[in-house]
């Protein structure tokens, strides 16, 4: 079983590599990714979910130096809020670096990022090489999933692999904060 778990995550990263769009399991619910540097690959992300790409979506990340090349520090409180939950279940938005493509940070000049501490969505991005794109498994304005089978009707099976797994046990999506001054901007 463990062979069969490493060749699914070594597929996946193959796929995230080649522009192919994933699901996968996160803290709270399952997710959909791709590579964030690949427009099209977004593009194809955000019309399973039926989602507007000037929202701006999540980047998560095994490691902090696979998120820094997207996000300006405002402040080093900024970045000791950020850093002191990581990893774990907080994204933080930080102003955004020319680096980060406008199709991640959408009408905005910020981006949300999360270094994981989910064991799967950690060995995803360190398959792939680097922050993947992380989102509900779900169309825009319905409940995000929380079973394999309800991201794979929620989709539509649009996408290129289910990675299996367990989710990490929240209750609900990640927290988001704002880096600037800690504000919460998502419970």
């Amino acid at each position: 079983m463990a062979l069969l778990h490493a060749n699914k995550l070594a597929l996946a990263g193959r796929l995230l590599r080649t522009g192919g769009v994933i699901v996968y399991p996160t803290e709270a619910v399952w997710g959909v990714g791709c590579d964030p540097q690949n427009r099209l690959a977004v593009e194809r992300l955000l019309a399973m979910k039926n989602r507007d790409w000037q929202k701006g979506l999540i980047l998560i990340a095994s490691s902090i130096e696979q998120i820094e090349p997207y996000i300006d520090m405002p402040s080093r409180m900024a970045w000791r809020r950020a850093t002191a939950t990581w990893p774990g279940a907080s994204t933080w938005v930080f102003p955004a670096t020319d680096h980060c493509p406008m199709w991640i940070s959408g009408d905005h000049d910020t981006v949300a990022v999360r270094v994981t501490a989910h064991p799967l969505a950690a060995r995803l991005c360190d398959e792939f090489g680097g922050a993947i794109v992380s989102t509900s498994a779900n169309r825009a304005g319905d409940p995000p999933a929380t079973s394999p089978s309800a991201a794979r009707i929620n989709l539509r099976n649009r996408y290129d692999l289910l990675v299996p797994g367990n989710l990490g046990g929240l209750d609900r999506p990640t927290i988001i904060r704002d880096a600037a001054n800690g504000n919460i901007l998502r419970r």
